[in-house]
C-alpha cells in the first residue's frame, strides 16, 4: 500500500533542497529498508516512531523495519500552468497521482537567491500555485457537471449524485475556495467525489522554509502561513532546509548537540514526515517476533482483515482472527506472554477497527 506526498513550490523556495535532504536521510539509515529511488524524483523515507524500538527490545527482534512514506519531487510551476505554460501539463499530471500535497513556501530573505516574483511573500506564492490548481479543477468540473446533468434528465441516479456533489465543488471553486471543502451528503456522493480526483481536494501540508535563526521559533513570514493553514483546516510545519542539508552531512552522534544548540528537539524533516503521515489519516500497527519487529500502515478506521491484507493478500482472504495487544499493554506487561497472562491479549474478529499502536498476530486459513 503506497502513500505519496507530492512536494510542490515555486522556483528557489527550497523544494529541491528539502527533497534532497529527505532522500539523503533515508539513504543514510540502516540497511533493513534502504532508500529506494523508484525514479529520479521519487523516494521513500521511514516514518519516525520510537515505539518500534521499544517493541523490538521486548520481543528480542534481530531487526526493525519502519513503515514508509513516499515523497515525489514534482516539476516546477509557473503562472499559466493550468493552460500548459512551462511544465504545466506535467505538473498537473504528477499532482493527480499523489495523495497529499506538501507545499514548500519561502519564508526567508536572501539577496543571493532570486525570487521568481522578485518579492518575498509566501501567501502570494501559495495563491499562485492554488490558483493554477483551481483553474484546472474548474475547467474539468464544469464539463463533468454538464455531462452529469444531461444524463440525470434520463433518470441516471449516479449521474444525479455526480451533478449534486460536483456542482457543490464547482460553486466553491468559483468562489476561489478549494474543492476539499465540499461536503458530500452520503457515502455514495463521497465515493463519487473521491473518484473525481480533483487537484484541490487533496489535503495540504504547508512547509515554511525559514532562515537558520528562525528554525526554532519561526518568523513573521511563517506566522502568516500558520494563520492561513489554520483558517483552511490545513497543516503547517516550520523547517530550515539549510539546516537539514547540513545535518545530513554529520555523523549521527553529533546531531543531537547540533540541534540542541539551535533550540531544536528533532529535525525538521522528522516533523515533515510525521505531519505527512497524519495528513493522510494513517495509523501504524506492529508485528513482532525474534526475526523482526515491523511497522505497517493502514488508514484510520481500517478493519482487521484489511490490516492483514497489507502484509499479504492471503492473510485477508483467509482471515480467521487477530491476536491483538495494545501498545501500552505490550510495554506494561513486558511482551506477549505477560500480556496474555494479564488478560490483555484479545482475540479480535473481522469487525475489529485497528487502533494505532496495536501489536497484532493474524490467524488465517487459505
Amino acid at each position: 500500500m503506497g502513500f505519496k506526498c507530492g512536494i510542490v513550490g515555486l522556483p528557489n523556495v527550497g523544494k529541491s533542497t528539502l527533497f534532497n535532504a529527505l532522500t539523503e536521510t533515508q539513504a543514510a539509515q540502516a540497511a533493513n529498508y534502504p532508500f529506494c529511488t523508484i525514479e529520479p524524483n521519487v523516494g521513500k523515507v521511514a516514518v519516525p516512531d520510537p515505539r518500534i524500538t521499544q517493541i523490538a527490545a521486548i520481543a528480542g527482534s534481530a531487526n526493525t523495519i519502519e513503515t514508509q512514506l513516499e515523497f515525489v519531487d514534482i516539476a516546477g510551476l509557473v503562472r499559466g500552468a493550468s493552460k500548459g505554460e512551462g511544465l504545466g501539463n506535467q505538473f498537473l499530471a504528477n499532482i493527480r497521482e499523489v495523495d497529499a500535497i506538501v507545499h514548500v513556501l519561502r519564508c526567508f530573505e536572501d539577496d543571493d537567491i532570486q525570487h521568481v516574483e522578485n518579492t518575498i511573500d509566501p501567501i502570494a506564492d501559495a495563491e499562485t500555485v492554488e490558483t493554477e490548481l483551481l483553474l484546472a479543477d474548474m475547467e474539468s468540473v464544469e464539463r463533468r457537471v454538464e455531462n452529469a446533468k444531461r444524463r440525470a434528465t434520463g433518470g441516471d441516479k449516479e449521474a444525479k449524485a455526480v451533478a449534486s456533489v460536483l456542482g457543490q465543488a464547482l460553486n466553491l471553486l468559483k468562489e476561489g475556495k478549494p474543492a476539499r471543502l465540499t461536503e458530500p451528503k452520503d457515502e455514495e456522493e463521497a465515493r463519487l467525489f473521491r473518484e473525481a480526483q480533483l487537484l484541490t481536494a487533496k489535503p495540504v501540508l504547508y512547509v515554511c522554509n525559514v532562515d537558520e535563526g528562525s528554525a526554532a521559533t519561526g518568523n513573521a513570514f511563517s506566522a502568516r502561513v500558520m494563520e492561513k493553514a489554520a483558517a483552511e483546516g490545513a497543516e503547517a510545519v516550520i523547517i530550515s532546509a539549510a539546516i537539514e542539508a547540513e545535518i545530513i552531512t554529520m555523523a549521527p552522534e553529533d546531531r543531537p548537540e547540533f540541534l540542541a544548540d539551535l533550540g531544536l528537539e528533532e529535525t525538521g524533516l522528522a516533523r515533515v514526515i510525521r505531519a505527512g503521515y497524519q495528513l493522510l489519516h494513517l495509523i501504524t500497527f506492529f508485528t513482532a517476533g525474534p526475526k523482526e519487529t515491523r511497522a505497517w500502515t493502514v488508514t484510520r478506521g481500517s478493519h482487521a482483515p484489511q490490516a492483514a491484507g497489507v502484509i499479504h493478500s492471503d492473510f485477508e482472504r483467509g482471515f480467521i482472527r487477530a491476536e491483538t495487544i495494545g501498545f501500552d499493554d505490550f510495554i506494561a506487561h513486558n511482551g506477549e506472554t505477560g500480556a496474555r497472562d494479564a488478560g490483555k491479549l484479545r482475540q479480535e474478529g473481522k469487525d475489529y477497527v485497528v487502533a494505532d499502536g496495536d501489536v497484532m498476530l493474524f490467524k488465517f486459513n487459505v
